[in-house]
């Protein structure tokens, strides 16, 4: 099994630029199409930049949230402040957490990585833990030796 921790965090809150994913959530290749075009439109226009500019940390969220049905997925940082571009401010329960790490050569890369150790490897084989819900998100941390770095945070409860 993929290495993972479970760690107890504090609530917390992103602040989050927000699509909503039209593909079937079956349906990988559309999905991370999907995602891949809205990091670039965040990034040629500006929003990602205006979100940096007020986070309290150099993390980078990239958050996947069912809301009223519908698949959302956010470019987010943690703040305590507001912007207008803001579509949604994401409210992150304290409790466990499956934490997996990763590194890779892009954002993009690394965060389909871990997404799929996460959900294809680690949740279905946990006997002790299961993912109920709630906003998930890839955190990127930073680049060492040219490789991007992060982590997969994913709220989870004993079983």
């Amino acid at each position: 099994m993929a290495d993972y921790t479970i760690e107890e965090k504090d609530s917390f809150i992103v602040l989050g630029i927000g699509t909503e994913l039209q593909s079937d959530y079956t349906d990988y290749a559309g999905i991370n199409k999907e995602k891949q075009d809205f990091w670039s439109a965040v990034k040629q226009d500006g929003r990602l930049d205006a979100l940096k500019a007020i986070a309290s940390n150099d993390y980078i969220f990239a958050v996947n949230e069912a809301v009223n049905n519908k698949m959302m997925y956010y470019a987010g940082v943690m703040t305590e402040a507001s912007i207008p571009e803001a579509t949604r401010v994401i409210q992150f329960p304290k409790g466990e957490y499956l934490v997996v790490k990763g590194e890779a050569k892009t954002s993009d890369e690394l965060s389909n990585k871990l997404t799929g150790i996460a959900f294809g490897q680690i949740l279905p084989e946990a006997k002790n833990f299961a993912y109920v819900g709630g906003p998930n998100a890839t955190v990127e941390m930073g680049q060492r030796n040219g490789l991007v770095f992060g982590e997969m945070w994913i709220p989870v409860v004993k079983k």
